[in-house]
């Protein structure tokens, strides 16, 4: 009996951490809103268009602040506050969803106000990225990182579950996206009330001179560092290429004909899959072929996003996706204790701003991506198409980054 409740605390030891507590209530909340708020963002531009292109413009618009700013917002999050810059990122967050609800107090004939909006809330993204993954290590001792790695992208999962899921039923309860939106804003403020009780442990960062060189410290780390490049760059184009949440808009209406009730389950659907596998993963770490389980995974990733492009049947496609999430999943832990527990602390907002291009460009790249095949081949050929681009890409990395096999037990960069 002692050594099974030795075991329950070992596998929950990150929360006995209260500024960790803090900081994953706060995040919780955030990402909860803003996946509320994507849900209406993708289905009024939908219901405002009909075209799957106008849907990857949305994830462009995402993307493109971040691509732009990853400089900066790094080498912001290496030198300022990150828990003050946190907030203010938060307060962004809010600001964004009250814009959007003033737009739409008229009746909207045009995408484009949308469009603006979204591009504020890429810049703020920008900066809360890297903000935020820089912090917590501050939050936790090296020892239970990976641990709090795990019950946080548990906790990220369980975010993304709940956000759209109600997004979509405030959706279709008021037949409007206003209060969706009014929702939103209001779960970014609290999100910011609750940073503001975090106290991060300071570490001693040394103030570089703005100059060339320390502004791309973290493109240098990266590319020194072959496992970490193949790790991240893996999960880059499996998803660029597999990634089929873009697409759910149409899918849920013109291919499984729901409404945004349906919707809302779709994009909850590939993170009860992952919020699943982190929990597993936080009970029992990944001490045994990491590397090679990582792989098998995004292979699999890409072999269930074929299945749900091909299915036509709304329960098929959630089980579908929830394999997905599961899949990725395990490549998002290995990714995020590698990249943190191997970088310095005084770079960590460099290198983790390059790491949110990265995870950008799969995501809301990736969404235009998907906007743009669909275009040209429908939406069912985009996402098998998809699918099977990120089985090819998982099999000539496990080629050309060899390091990735031979990854062990995740505590850091191997030898």
């Amino acid at each position: 009996m002692a050594e099974s409740s030795t075991n329950q605390l070992a596998a929950r030891v990150a929360f006995t951490h209260p500024d960790y507590v803090y900081f994953q209530a706060a995040r919780f909340l955030i990402v909860a809103a803003q996946e509320m708020q994507s849900v209406a963002v993708g289905w009024q531009v939908y219901e405002i268009t009909r075209k799957p292109l106008d849907l990857g413009f949305v994830g462009l618009a995402q993307f493109l602040p971040g691509i732009l700013l990853f400089l900066a917002s790094g080498h912001a999050a290496d030198r300022f506050d990150r828990r003050k810059l946190l907030t203010i990122c938060y307060g962004g967050f809010a600001l964004c969803s009250a814009a959007l609800l003033a737009i739409n107090r008229v009746q909207l004939t045009s995408v484009l106000p949308i469009y603006a909006v979204v591009v504020m809330l890429g810049v703020v993204r920008a900066f809360n990225g890297p903000a935020s993954r820089a912090l917590m290590p501050q939050l936790v001792p090296a020892e239970h990182f990976p641990n709090a790695v795990s019950w946080g992208a548990s906790i990220f999962q369980t975010a993304t579950i709940c956000g759209p899921a109600l997004g979509g039923l405030i959706y279709a309860a008021f037949r409007s996206p206003s209060p969706v939106y009014a929702a939103s804003m209001v779960t970014g403020i609290a999100a910011l009330v609750i940073t503001l009780r975090i106290h991060p442990r300071e570490n001693a960062r040394k103030r570089e001179p703005v100059s060339l060189k320390t502004v791309l410290a973290g493109l240098e780390y990266i590319w020194a560092h072959k496992v970490v490049l193949g790790s991240i760059s893996l999960d880059l184009f499996a998803v660029l290429l597999g990634g089929a949440v873009a697409l759910l808009p149409a899918y849920a209406k013109d291919v499984l004909h729901t409404g945004p009730w349906g919707l809302g389950l779709l994009r909850s659907a590939p993170s009860v899959g992952a919020g699943a596998m982190a929990i597993l993963v936080a009970h029992r770490p990944l001490e045994k072929r990491a590397g090679a389980l990582m792989l098998w995974c995004v292979a699999g990733f890409g072999a269930f996003t074929i299945a749900f492009g091909l299915s036509h049947n709304l329960y098929l496609s959630l089980a579908a996706l929830v394999i997905t999430g599961a899949a990725d999943m395990v490549s998002v832990i290995v990714r995020a204790v590698l990249v943190q527990l191997a970088t310095p602390d005084a770079m960590r907002g460099r290198v983790n701003a390059v790491d949110m291009v990265f995870i950008g460009a799969s995501n809301e790249l990736g969404q235009f991506e998907s906007g743009l095949t669909a275009s040209l081949f429908g939406v069912v050929g985009s996402v098998v198409l998809g699918g099977v681009g990120a089985i090819l890409v998982t099999a000539l990395w496990a080629w050309f980054f060899p390091e990735l096999r031979r990854i062990q037990k995740i505590t850091g960069v191997p030898e």
